[in-house]
């Protein structure tokens, strides 16, 4: 369940094919298996990404329990390795051999909802299946208004924080916001000589940075897709961030090295403060066990508009389907309130339904409670106003590309902060 779960990947060219594919079609294609097992037993076929072995005795418990309760329906599981789900999902739907529910992210899951290649889910829904779920989160599952997915588990960043470094440096609480993270940062600086925090700004890394602007209060595109950071709350987002590096409070390698390198930083003890995931303690247990005893853990850092990010896992259901009732009951059997703690508790991360988030694993700490358990309770308290923050388009990356690419020129002094920003947006539109 690491950040590279959530990575996006660039099948331009097969992904081009199928949209041509399904344009020249005039909708989904149809598919090849009829969908019926021996003895007239409905066959439904389930994508995941790469959660096998470690979660194969949960899925086959998952499965024997739903096909106890449906007699009538066989689920057939198949797990694909992260690197190549996108391919093969593209491949599938385009050859007309798509499985009945499939696990990828909204993201690349709204690509292809642009182009019908999933069910419309809002007619088929039970009434009240919408409510089981967190608002926001069902909202990343949906575009221009109709549902194509149904939200699964979650993953959210928290600050975790160096307790002994904050202290020497007479903080008393750890930052919450980036004006927070400002003021930390020259305090820290002066008085220990550490940088408080490290952040990437290499275009094909993490998104953090764009998600922070978001966060400020830029509107990144407009319902054109046309560029709409130039604005003055882009403006000030860009002089952030050119300020900090500037002022030296950001580490130098924050342009040339990526996320990896502020995990090393935070476990050498050479910054105070690290955004992940509240799982990723146990790694820095390992790793740096002296670090790990004096980490605490806080709230994401955002900006004046209190927006903090999540990464979302759907289930969607390919539009070519001819079990679709069957493919739906089990998508939400796979989703429902009891089978989403339990999968939470054994990945280490979070529901997607509101009453298993409100569930005591979540909520109630004990006193003593290991830092690992305090961390899942930050990172679980975060999840009612959590969203997905960068919205769905098919050149994220690109956009990405432009902002990092023209921010660092302001960094360096090699443009005003006006200029870059202007160019960035220029660069966006004219791509």
């Amino acid at each position: 369940m690491t950040r590279h779960f959530w990575k996006r990947f660039s099948l331009l060219t097969l992904l081009g094919l199928l949209m041509s594919w399904l344009i020249s079609c005039g909708g989904a294609p149809t598919a090849s298996n009829s969908g019926q097992a021996g003895g007239g037993t409905q066959d439904v076929e389930f994508w995941t990404m790469q959660l096998q072995p470690q979660f194969t005795d949960y899925f086959n418990t998952l499965i024997a329990q739903f096909e106890a309760e449906h007699p009538d329906v066989k689920v057939r599981w198949v797990d694909v390795p992260w690197s190549d789900m996108q391919s093969k999902i593209l491949t599938a739907v385009s050859a007309g051999t798509a499985p009945d529910v499939v696990n990828l992210n909204p993201d690349f899951a709204s690509q292809l909802a642009s182009k019908n290649a999933w069910l419309p889910l809002d007619d088929k829904l039970p009434t009240t299946a919408k409510q089981t779920y967190l608002p926001k989160i069902w909202e990343a599952n949906a575009l221009n208004g109709e549902s194509f997915g149904i939200p699964w588990y979650l993953t959210t960043n928290i600050t975790l924080y160096n307790q002994e470094l904050l202290t020497q440096a007479g903080v008393s609480a750890p930052p919450t916001t980036y004006q927070e993270l400002a003021q930390a940062a020259q305090q820290i600086k002066e008085r220990t000589g550490k940088y408080a925090f490290f952040t990437t700004f290499v275009p094909e890394d993490s998104a953090d940075v764009l998600q922070s602007l978001v966060q400020m209060g830029v509107t990144l595109v407009d319902d054109q897709g046309k560029a709409a950071f130039n604005t003055p709350a882009g403006k000030a987002a860009f002089q952030y961030w050119t300020d900090l590096y500037q002022k030296e409070l950001l580490p130098r390698e924050v342009l040339t090295q990526g996320h990896r390198r502020g995990i090393e930083l935070y476990q050498a003890g050479e910054t105070a403060l690290l955004s992940t995931g509240a799982e990723f303690l146990t790694t820095i247990e390992t790793n740096a066990p002296a670090i790990a005893e004096v980490t605490g853990s806080s709230t994401q850092i955002t900006g004046d508009t209190g927006k903090q990010n999540v990464a979302v896992m759907n289930l969607v259901i390919p539009r070519a389907t001819d079990v679709p009732e069957a493919a739906l009951d089990f998508a939400l059997y796979v989703t429902n309130d009891a089978n989403q703690l339990e999968f939470a508790k054994a990945a280490n991360v979070l529901p997607s339904t509101a009453n298993a988030l409100k569930d005591s694993y979540f909520t109630q700490p004990a006193a003593d409670a290991a830092p690992l358990t305090l961390a899942r309770t930050v990172s679980a308290s975060q999840m009612e106003k959590a969203e997905v923050l960068i919205p769905a388009m098919e050149d994220v990356k690109t956009l990405q590309k432009v902002v990092y690419d023209n921010l660092q020129a302001a960094m360096l002094g090699q443009k005003s902060v006006d200029q870059a920003v202007a160019d960035a947006a220029a660069d966006w539109d004219a791509r």
